[in-house]
């Protein structure tokens, strides 16, 4: 039963990542803007080809081999530490970032990035990369305290 409210929470993120690409797509014009905090942060249509910053533009089958791995070990991850809570917070916000890319780059082969932060040079980005962001600091955490506590 914790895997499935997990399971469920990633599969919610995934759908919330997917509908907000679909609105900047339907909605703003590509490279062009739409302010949505004023001064703060503003809703870029943009495409990515690539990663982080555009890196390995091109590579599709780069990140096909690499998403699919990643699920294949976040599958086994979730049984491995089934019954701990902080973990499976951890890898259902890295799935649903993974899954949620995943599906930009096999169907359109981009990613639609729209987060673009006014005040400082910073990547455009998405609910997806959000939710790797989180996920994978959240899991560098729990490994440290784990650490620690040895």
């Amino acid at each position: 039963m914790i895997l499935f409210a997990y399971l469920l929470l990633t599969l919610i993120l995934i759908c919330l990542d997917q509908w907000l690409k679909f609105w900047v797509s339907t909605n703003i014009v590509l490279n062009h803007s739409q302010h949505f905090i004023p001064g703060v942060m503003d809703l870029t249509n943009l495409h990515n080809y690539g990663a982080a910053w555009s890196m390995f533009q091109g590579q599709q089958l780069f990140f096909t081999i690499v998403t699919v791995i990643v699920i294949v070990g976040i599958g086994y991850c979730f049984w491995r530490f089934r019954n701990q809570h902080w973990i499976l917070l951890a890898l259902s916000l890295i799935l649903a970032g993974a899954i949620g890319n995943f599906i930009d780059r096999l169907f359109q082969g981009y990613v639609v990035d729209m987060f673009e932060f006014l005040p400082v040079n910073f990547p455009v980005f998405n609910i997806a990369d959000m939710c790797l962001t989180v996920g994978v600091i959240l899991l560098i955490i729990i490994v440290l305290r784990e650490d620690e506590q040895k």
